[in-house]
C-alpha cells in the first residue's frame, strides 16, 4: 500500500558519537525538504582517539530532548503536525542505539503517532533521494567509518550487494592511519588536511586485491603499510607526514574507483544507458575522493550524486527520510521492536 499525500517525520540518530534530531517532509510525488536538521558532535573522544561507546550513551542521553525541542522550533511545527516518528534501530553501538529508539518509541505512544525504525544504512543509501530526488535504480557506494560497500538500490528495502570489505572500513583505515601518524581525530579531515599539502607519489604504498575477480574491498593491509613507513623512518616531521597522508589517500582513491568501476561493470543493463552512482557515508565529504569518482563516471558515461558533506556524516536528516519512504508504502514497526548493533542492508525488505 502506498500513501498518496505529505507526510512530515521526525527524525532521530543516535548509532555513534552524533546526536542528531531533524524533521523532513515528503511530498505526495516522492519529493523532499529538509525542515530541520540538529546535530551535535560529541568531541570528547577526541582525547581517547576513537569513539567511547559509554560515553556516547551518556552524552546522548543528555543532548537528545533538547535537540528535539530545537527541531520542533527550528520547523515551527509540534508534534500534532507529525505523521510518524523515526529512530535508527540498527545498526550501530547498542547503548546508543537503545538511547534513539527508545526516546522514538516514547514519543510514538504518547502522541498517539506511527514508530519507524531505520537501518541506519539505509538512511545513508536513500539520501541522494532527498537531496538529489535520485531515481531508483542506481549503484550505491556506502563508505564510512563502519562499512565500506556497494551495491545495487533497486528500491526502498531492496538492496543486492556486489561487493564489501573484507576487513577493515575505509573511514576505519583513515582514523587509523590518522591516529598513527598523530594527526588527531576524526581521521578523515585530518588525513585530507595534511595530505593536500603532500606529495601522494613519494610513498609506495599498496593497492590490495589487484588482480581478484569481485568487487570487495580491503584496507587492513594499507594500514599495515602505512605504519611500516613510518617504522623506516628516522625521524618523522610533518612534510614526511603530509607527503604519508597524500599517498594514503591516493591509494585509497585508486582502490575505490577500481573497485566502483567493476561493480558498474557488473550492474551493466540493469542500471539503463545512463547509469548513476550514489556516493554516501562520511568518507563521502572528502574531496579529493569525490574527484576521483568523479573522473571514473565522466570515463564511464555514468552520473556522480553525492549529497552536501552535512548530510553525507551521520545525521537525524537521513534517518526521517528513510522513516518517510518507509512510511509512504505503509511500513511502520510495532512498539516492541528490538534494537541491533548489526543488521545487514540486504537483509531488509519492504513488505
Amino acid at each position: 500500500m502506498t500513501l498518496s499525500r505529505d507526510m512530515i517525520v521526525l527524525g532521530l540518530e543516535t548509532s555513534c558519537d552524533e546526536t542528531a534530531a531533524a524533521i523532513v517532509r515528503r511530498r505526495a510525488d516522492g519529493t523532499g525538504e529538509l525542515l530541520a536538521n540538529q546535530i551535535l558532535s560529541q568531541m570528547d573522544h577526541a582525547a581517547y582517539g576513537g569513539v567511547v561507546p559509554e560515553l556516547a550513551a551518556r552524552a546522548h542521553v543528555t543532548h537528545l530532548d533538547a535537540l528535539i525541542t530545537a527541531a520542533l522550533s527550528e520547523a515551527k511545527l509540534d508534534f500534532t503536525d507529525l505523521d510518524g516518528i523515526a529512530a535508527t534501530a540498527g545498526p550501530g553501538l547498542i547503548g546508543g542505539v537503545l538511547v534513539g529508539l527508545m526516546t522514538a518509541k516514547g514519543l510514538a505512544f504518547a502522541h498517539g503517532l506511527p514508530l519507524i525504525g531505520v537501518n541506519h544504512l539505509e538512511g545513508h543509501a536513500l539520501t541522494a533521494r532527498l537531496t538529489d530526488e535520485a531515481p531508483f535504480p542506481y549503484l550505491l557506494l556506502l563508505v564510512s567509518g563502519g562499512h565500506c560497500q556497494l551495491l545495487i538500490v533497486e528500491g526502498v528495502g531492496r538492496y543486492e550487494r556486489l561487493g564489501a570489505t573484507i576487513d577493515d572500513a575505509v573511514g576505519e583505515a583513515f582514523d587509523k592511519t590518522a591516529k598513527m601518524m598523530g594527526l588527531g581525530y576524526p581521521g578523515g579531515p585530518a588525513v585530507e588536511k595534511a595530505a593536500a599539502s603532500g606529495n601522494a607519489d613519494r610513498f609506495a604504498l599498496p593497492r590490495p586485491l589487484t588482480g581478484r575477480e569481485g568487487c570487495d574491498f580491503s584496507f587492513s593491509g594499507l594500514k599495515t603499510a602505512v605504519r611500516k613507513a613510518l617504522l623506516d623512518l628516522e625521524e618523522v616531521g610533518p612534510q614526511d607526514k603530509a607527503d604519508l597522508a597524500a599517498s594514503f589517500q591516493k591509494a585509497v582513491g585508486d582502490i575505490l574507483a577500481r573497485q566502483t568501476g567493476k561493480a558498474l561493470e557488473m550492474a551493466g543493463a540493469r542500471l539503463g544507458p545512463a547509469p548513476r552512482l550514489v556516493v554516501a557515508g562520511g568518507v563521502a565529504a572528502n574531496r579529493y575522493l569525490r574527484t576521483r569518482l568523479e573522473a571514473l563516471c565522466q570515463e564511464r558515461g555514468a552520473q556522480l550524486i553525492v549529497p552536501p558533506p552535512k548530510l553525507c556524516t551521520d545525521n537525524g536528516a537521513m534517518i526521517a527520510w528513510a522513516g518517510a519512504e518507509r512510511l509512504a508504502l505503509g511500513l511502520s514497526d510495532p512498539l516492541d521492536l528490538a534494537a541491533r548493533a548489526r543488521w545487514p542492508l540486504t537483509d531488509l525488505a519492504a513488505s
